[in-house]
């Protein structure tokens, strides 16, 4: 199975919920802004890695784990992903695709902006970190049930 975590910036809420599904990062406590910004690819998304899909490693089952910036066009870059996927495999079948925004939260994207954005990273890195273990807890819950929805997928 090949799993793409998406959401605006690829750079935050996405690759949180990739090290998690991966075990890079807990489940069951809030990590530490430093154990945030020792996931390599925490913050550190480029416009020309908008729309990429890339891959972050492999679970412990063998699924394929991948982040995203799908930017704020996600009605045109889901179903164009789905509908290649198909031409290419025959069915979506083998394909998940998790949205993280719900997660997002104010502090996130105030941070988000001024570190990518605005390129203020010493600025607004923090203020992204600490809006981003604010939410830790709903990308555990995003996680956990994107990997029930595997095993369940994995068992028909």
């Amino acid at each position: 199975m090949h799993v793409v975590y998406h959401c605006v910036g690829g750079a935050h809420s996405s690759v949180v919920a990739a090290a998690i599904h991966l075990k890079r990062l807990p489940t069951d406590k809030i990590p530490t802004v430093e154990d945030l910004l020792n996931i390599s690819y925490f913050d550190a998304m480029t416009i020309k890695d908008r729309g990429k899909i890339i891959y972050r490693g492999t679970d412990e089952f063998g699924n394929r784990i991948y982040t995203m910036s799908r930017q704020f066009v996600p009605h045109l870059v889901i179903p164009v992903i789905e509908d290649t996927w198909r031409v290419l495999s025959g069915s979506c079948e083998n394909l998940m695709l998790v949205s993280t925004l719900s997660t997002v939260n104010f502090t996130m994207r105030l941070g988000g902006f001024t570190s990518r954005r605005m390129n203020w990273v010493s600025f607004g890195r923090p203020i992204v970190a600490k809006g981003t273990l604010k939410t830790y807890p709903n990308l555990v819950r995003i996680v956990e049930v994107t990997k029930e929805n595997l095993r369940h997928r994995n068992t028909m």
